[in-house]
């Protein structure tokens, strides 16, 4: 695999991955010469980081004003292995730095011979939706998402 700013050590940075959800390509995620678009891989790193903020219990109604809403303020993808209709993929999620109003979420994906297609990075920021300035994100979502992150 071709080195990636964002990991330091490989090894350790797929072992830290524990949730996944399953993707089945599908023909109108391929381009023309066959292979899945170039895009495609956003959306998939969305769908994951959409069920993964859910299992932490953010999307649930709660009732608490304070949490904020999360946006994407930066995004990026580097591609491994070409993909193709109808694979089956792993997509991986996880949690790689909690800071004051922000998250740095890694992703990765997995064919089905365990090849690393995708991995990529990006970082949300918690905001007012009212205002659109960032907040604090709340502590109990921050204990949420510790228990779902085995980071340092």
């Amino acid at each position: 695999m071709k080195t990636v700013s964002y990991i330091d050590d490989l090894t350790r940075w797929q072992s830290e991955f524990s949730f996944y959800i399953p993707i089945k390509i599908r023909f109108s995620e391929t381009d023309m010469f066959g292979h899945v678009n170039n895009v495609s891989a956003f959306i998939y790193f969305e769908e994951a980081r959409i069920e993964f903020l859910k299992s932490v219990g953010l999307f649930q109604n709660e009732g608490s004003d304070d949490e904020g809403v999360p946006i994407v303020a930066d995004l990026q993808c580097d591609y491994h292995t070409q993909m193709y209709f109808n694979e089956k993929l792993w997509q991986y999620v996880k949690v790689n730095h909690i800071g004051n109003t922000s998250l740095d979420i890694h992703y990765m994906a997995l064919n089905d011979k365990g090849e690393m297609c995708l991995t990529g990075r990006g970082r949300l920021v918690y905001i007012n939706p009212e205002s659109g300035k960032p907040i604090s994100i709340a502590n109990s979502m921050k204990e949420k998402l510790l228990t779902k992150t085995d980071f340092q």
